[in-house]
């Protein structure tokens, strides 16, 4: 067992999201070209990170109870069931996007990001526990996209608050969630691969809904497209390079 190792490594992970907010601390400009940009770089990570990385690791958990048939249907089912209830959060607090909204949508981010980050937690934990190597390289992927989630939530609080505080708070409190998700894997010994299958799977839908109808089309409203779609492209190029890397 590498206990002490795998709390380190699931924490460095989680805390990796604060990176995010030093777009904060060291630009001279704050200009909406740059939120329009971190927020379709995060919308391209969220959606494709989705599609390359949660969907398939959904399937690979529940191929080894269920065969290859029933796993994509359940995955597809959860998958559903994460986009209702990402639908449901809107529907129960609609808006429209605006200075007055974008608090909102950074805290509707970080409670995604959150629940995303436990089972991450799980699995950085109790990888490390099994397969050192592994753990290092699976904590190595979540940081590189920890860093663009912390984008995600930072910047929109920022925008709106203009307080660089609440936006390095915020972003601190949703890292914290990963080494709480390795505590609870801790606590409660490994959680079933059928459980971690669904989690992936439900979270999945949750991003997809996040990424495709708050992040994008809230871009695209400042009809600043070719901003709007390189940044997006970046945010499918940095998925893909941290699949072939690690």
């Amino acid at each position: 067992m590498n206990t002490n190792l795998a709390f380190t490594l699931s924490t460095l992970a989680g805390l990796s999201t604060i990176l995010g907010t030093f777009v904060i601390f060291f630009s001279k400009k704050k200009t909406l070209n740059f939120l329009i940009g971190g927020i379709s770089f995060a919308s391209g990570v969220m959606f494709f990170l989705s599609i390359f990385d949660l969907i398939p690791e959904s399937i690979s958990f529940l191929k080894s109870t269920y065969q290859i048939i029933p796993c994509i249907l359940l995955t597809g089912i959860f998958l559903s069931i994460g986009v209702i209830l990402s639908i449901t959060v809107d529907k129960l607090f609609p808006s429209t996007f605006n200075e007055k909204t974008l608090y909102k949508l950074g805290l509707i981010t970080m409670i995604g990001i959150m629940i995303h980050n436990i089972p991450e937690g799980m699995a950085t934990f109790i990888t490390t526990n099994e397969n050192i190597n592994l753990g290092v390289s699976i904590t190595i992927a979540i940081t590189m996209h920890n860093i663009p989630e912390g984008i995600s939530i930072a910047l929109p609080i920022y925008y709106y608050t203009k307080s660089k505080k609440k936006a390095f708070l915020y972003t601190t409190i949703c890292g914290l969630s990963e080494p709480l998700g390795a505590l609870l894997a801790y606590l409660f010994l490994t959680p079933s691969t059928i459980t971690l299958g669904i989690i992936y799977a439900i979270i999945a839908g949750i991003m997809i809904h996040i990424s495709m109808y708050e992040l994008l089309p809230n871009a695209n409203k400042y009809k600043r497209y070719k901003i709007t779609y390189i940044f997006y492209i970046l945010g499918l190029i940095l998925v893909l390079i941290n699949k072939f890397l690690f």
